[in-house]
Order: C-alpha cells, then sequence, then structure tokens
C-alpha cells in the first residue's frame, strides 16, 4: 500500500458515524457487493441522516472497485 492510498483511506465516506473509506474497502474486498451489505456491515446509513449522505458515496465506492 502506498502513502496516497492510505491516505485515501482516512477519508470518511460516513460523516454520521465516522466510518472511513478503508473499512468499506476492507469489506469490499472480503467480498461484500451490494449497498445495503456495506451498510449492514459497517453500521453506515444508521446515523442522523439515515444514509442521505453516504449511500451515494458508498455506491460509487462499490462501482469502482468492482
Amino acid at each position: 500500500m502506498n502513502e496516497q492510498e492510505i491516505i485515501e483511506g482516512l477519508r470518511t465516506v460516513c460523516t454520521c458515524k465516522g466510518i472511513r473509506k478503508s473499512v468499506f474497502l476492507k469489506q469490499i474486498r472480503a467480498g461484500v457487493r451490494t449497498v445495503e451489505e456495506l451498510k449492514k456491515a459497517t453500521g453506515a446509513g444508521s446515523g442522523t441522516c439515515k444514509g442521505k449522505r453516504c449511500t451515494p458515496k458508498i455506491a460509487e465506492l462499490l462501482k469502482r472497485e468492482k
């Protein structure tokens, strides 16, 4: 893992719960394949906005990692 990947992994995807991109990438690499599965595995989407802010980011992340 290079420095840029480390820095990118520190970016927050779910603001309400403070879940970083690296947490989502780990789940995707472990075989999680849908937005709903990612939300369940990480707790994303269960904060005050109920996923309004993070769901599009999660979907884009899944799309890029496939």
